[in-house]
């Protein structure tokens, strides 16, 4: 009796299969690509039910990629870390050095500094740097004199009695505008007044004072109805009485920095004594005297030993101790 039944359901397999055959056969190709379809989608299920999808798309990996993925990961949080822990130190040594609550944010801090330019404007002591001599210089000085207008507005924007500042003789489609552009980022915001107009004719004269080290007189203090003229020359040439000789085609009255009357030649190895600055370190004794009311105090902040001189009671006290072996020279 038992072969009987099994025979029986061998037959009605066979009969089934053949049935699904016809069926497929009449069917056509549309309805088997949509059996597969449905296949795929079935295994698919199977995999999300039994198994942890990759995140962030990405796929199954042997156990060698994902120790690989392991240790990279640790690499980029370690990093994050170390970025995390210099923005901290950054944000306290401003703390502490310009007594900023550390509760402010960017956009404040943005917006005060915005305000007290704005401030200087109109109530502020003003300094125009004199851009009409660059049409001589080589690109290796343009952009040594992009980088100072660089740190001399960084400068400005942290003065806390910051000056206006305008750059004159200054066209847009000059070699120093462009060389400005490409080495200082946000060069075309910088509050300050850009004009092609030449200093001389934007002033009044007499309201005038050029600061050149080839003159005779020491600027003793900074009057808030002079304008300011700085020389934007950077000249390896090293040629003498450019701005001087300017000055005084345009009968400008002249000064220079009190450089000999606080302070005193040493001697260095290059016996090389020289009163030419920067036009950035120019402003940081001018922005740093204005603030202080202190000539020693200021001219200790922009003129470096490395100039060949330093501070008359530098010597007398004894002070600093590296100076101590310095030899002073009389200045003639």
């Amino acid at each position: 009796m038992d072969w009987k039944v099994e025979g029986s359901a061998k037959k009605t397999d066979s009969r089934v299969l053949q049935e699904q055959e016809v069926i497929l056969e009449d069917t056509g190709e549309d309805s088997i690509s949509e059996s597969f379809q449905l296949l795929q989608i079935d295994v698919e299920c199977e995999h999300r039910e039994g198994e942890t999808p990759p995140t962030g798309g990405a796929v199954w990996s042997s156990k060698n990629v994902q120790r690989k993925q392991r240790h990279w990961e640790k690499i980029v949080a370690a990093k994050k870390s170390k970025r995390k822990q210099e923005k901290e130190r950054r944000k306290a040594n401003r703390v502490e050095n310009s007594g900023i609550c550390p509760q402010h944010s960017k956009r404040f801090l943005r917006s005060l500094t915005k305000e007290r330019l704005l401030e200087a404007k109109h109530s502020g002591p003003r300094l125009c740097i004199d851009l009409s001599m660059t049409h001589h210089m080589s690109k290796k000085e343009l952009s040594r004199l992009a980088g100072q207008i660089r740190r001399l507005y960084g400068s400005n924007k942290k003065a806390d009695r910051p000056f206006w500042i305008y750059l004159t003789g200054f066209t847009t489609d000059s070699p120093l505008y462009e060389e400005c552009l490409r080495m200082n980022d946000g060069f075309s915001s910088y509050l300050l007044d850009i004009t092609k107009e030449d200093c001389f004719s934007l002033f009044p004269l007499e309201t005038l004072v050029y600061l050149t080290p080839d003159s005779e007189h020491a600027l003793e203090d900074i009057d808030l109805n002079k304008v300011y003229i700085l020389g934007g020359l950077v000249d390896e040439s090293i040629q003498k009485k450019v701005t001087f000789q300017k000055a005084r085609e345009h009968s400008v009255k002249t000064a220079r920095l009190p450089i000999q009357e606080y302070m005193v030649r040493c001697q260095n190895g290059k016996n090389y004594h020289s009163e030419i600055l920067a036009i950035n370190q120019v402003f940081d004794i001018l922005a740093t005297y204005f603030e202080t009311q202190s000539w020693p105090e200021a001219l200790k902040k922009g003129v470096s030993s490395r100039k060949g001189y330093i501070l008359q009671n530098s010597v007398d006290d004894g002070q600093p101790k590296e100076l101590q072996k310095a030899k002073v020279l009389e200045v003639p």
